[in-house]
């Protein structure tokens, strides 16, 4: 049976740097983070013991293939919601405590902009005068240059990865359709011969392979980076760079739910099981942006068996599989029928209406929510989709400042309470060993030295600091954990009891 898909999300946010003559990405992004951790009178630096970006999935690289640089030397700090907030490649990075489903998964992103958001104010207080920054949740800064919302599941390690590669492409092609965050023009080299004024992604333009290790360069659609921040025999992480930056909560709610099933659905070769459904796409690539460049969503996409189907069709197909793999192997893989039931539903709705109107998600899709807003400026004033006034508009709708951002306008339904939110910026998950961590730092933050996604290294004040492993993503709970925490007076009785 597929194993629990613990998950998390990593943003890199736009940043903007007004009012300076020599602006400095870097240093504005260290400002932003610094400010804000300043604030929070506690710093616990991350960890890089166990880092190594540049292994890969398959065994090897290609030649020329170049994995990420580790910048060690940037700003990069723990919070106590699990946490991790840094810098990198010149932009404000915040990843997500480790989540045990998808709602989670969208509470804890959902404080990252919070978190952003109130960043922007701390730095604003410490910034020469005349000086601004502006935080956009976005991935493209209209100059050709792309920057990443990036997903990562648990998966089993003794599945096969080409079969991951080969089921799971048709999925990260066609869910555009309700993972956009919509994106004014395009910023390729080659749109296909389409006419391309408004789509459906900000990331489709920046990928060019199937299969890669690359993140910033010739990016692939499955990439193979093999780093899974836990018991590598056991598992591995599935690293996706495909999807963009949401602002909706349905869109970010069904971008982790929907790929958290399919996979489930993987895992247990439920694709071969449930009569062999082969959705290989001829050239994903060019589908890609077929897909997003398709307001319509009927474009036909061409199958390796020659075949032809539309996106929405191919997600048809995996909801049908989805529910049928629901009846027969239940849904504790992606956090049980409560959670999972709310997937489903949900998923059937976008797509038929997505079918039927896709207007009617104006409130409920990021894509359909911009292009609609946007739109309506166009017409209303008679501009050209070139008109610089509507690639404005289409920064504003990601701006992490809620009294300027459009998208904080439009009144788009949400799946959370703003309390929840809020509490997430500082309280970790419950149902993952981010409680651990969270909590470690919250009561014992001066004595942690360091942390990272698979241990805590506590300094006691004598040689040698003191490493805690945390191997298993679902151990550290609060169920694991709570009574052996509150029956500690310091982290020398902690290590002690866990016979560090």
């Amino acid at each position: 049976m597929a194993i629990v898909k613990v998950l998390g999300l990593e943003t890199e946010y736009g940043i903007i740097i007004r009012g300076s003559s020599d602006p400095n990405p870097i240093a504005a992004s260290s400002a932003l983070i610094n400010a804000y951790v300043a604030e929070l009178a506690r710093r616990v630096a991350w960890d890089f013991e166990d880092e190594t970006p540049g292994k890969d999935a398959r065994g090897f690289a290609r030649e020329g293939s170049m994995p990420p640089e580790v910048e060690t030397h940037l700003v990069n700090a723990v919070l106590t919601n699990g946490a991790r907030y840094y810098v990198d490649h010149a932009h404000p990075e915040y990843s997500t405590p480790e989540c045990a489903n998808a709602m989670d998964a969208v509470r804890f992103d959902k404080a990252g902009e919070r978190i952003l958001a109130r960043s922007v104010i701390a730095a604003s207080r410490i910034l020469p005068p005349g000086q601004s920054i502006v935080v956009l949740k976005n991935n493209s800064d209209g100059k050709g240059n792309s920057y990443g919302t990036h997903e990562n599941y648990l998966m089993d390690r003794s599945v096969p990865f080409a079969r991951i590669v080969q089921r799971v492409i048709p999925h990260f092609v066609s869910r555009q359709v309700f993972t956009g965050a919509g994106k004014v023009g395009t910023e390729a080299s080659s749109t296909l011969g389409m006419e391309v004024t408004f789509q459906l992604t900000q990331r489709a333009d920046f990928f060019e392979e199937e299969v890669g290790l690359e993140t910033t360069l010739k990016r692939p659609i499955v990439n193979t980076r093999d780093e899974p921040h836990c018991d590598a025999q056991k598992y591995r992480r599935l690293h996706v760079i495909v999807g963009d930056a949401n602002l909706s909560e349905i869109s970010t709610f069904l971008k982790v739910g929907t790929t958290a099933l399919v996979l489930s659905m993987i895992e247990d070769d439920w694709f071969a099981r449930a009569g062999d459904r082969d959705l290989t796409l001829a050239d994903p690539v060019i589908a890609l942006r077929r897909v997003s460049y398709d307001l319509s969503l009927t474009r036909l996409l061409e199958l390796a068996d020659g075949r032809t189907m539309t996106a929405l069709d191919m997600q048809w197909e995996h909801l049908d599989l989805a529910r049928k793999y629901a009846e027969d192997r239940g849904l504790e893989s992606v956090g049980g029928d409560e959670i999972g039931q709310e997937i489903l539903r949900r998923w059937e709705h976008v797509l038929g209406a997505l079918e039927s109107d896709p207007m009617s998600l104006a409130s409920t899709l990021d894509w359909v929510a911009k292009y609609r807003v946007i739109n309506g400026y166009r017409e209303r004033h008679g501009l050209s989709w070139r008109d610089p006034k509507l690639a404005a508009m289409d920064l504003q709708y990601h701006d992490v400042r809620p009294e300027k951002s459009l998208y904080e306008r439009l009144g788009m339904e949400r799946l959370l309470t703003e309390e929840s939110v809020v509490a997430a910026m500082s309280e970790p998950p419950t149902t993952t060993r981010a409680y651990f961590r969270g909590k470690c730092l919250e009561r014992w933050g001066s004595q942690v030295a360091a942390a990272n996604w698979d241990s805590l290294v506590f300094d006691l004040g004598t040689d040698p600091l003191r490493r805690v492993p945390m191997m298993e993503p679902l151990r550290g709970t609060a169920a694991h954990v709570d009574a052996l925490l509150e029956g500690c007076e310091s982290p020398a009785e902690l290590l002690a009891r866990l016979g560090n």
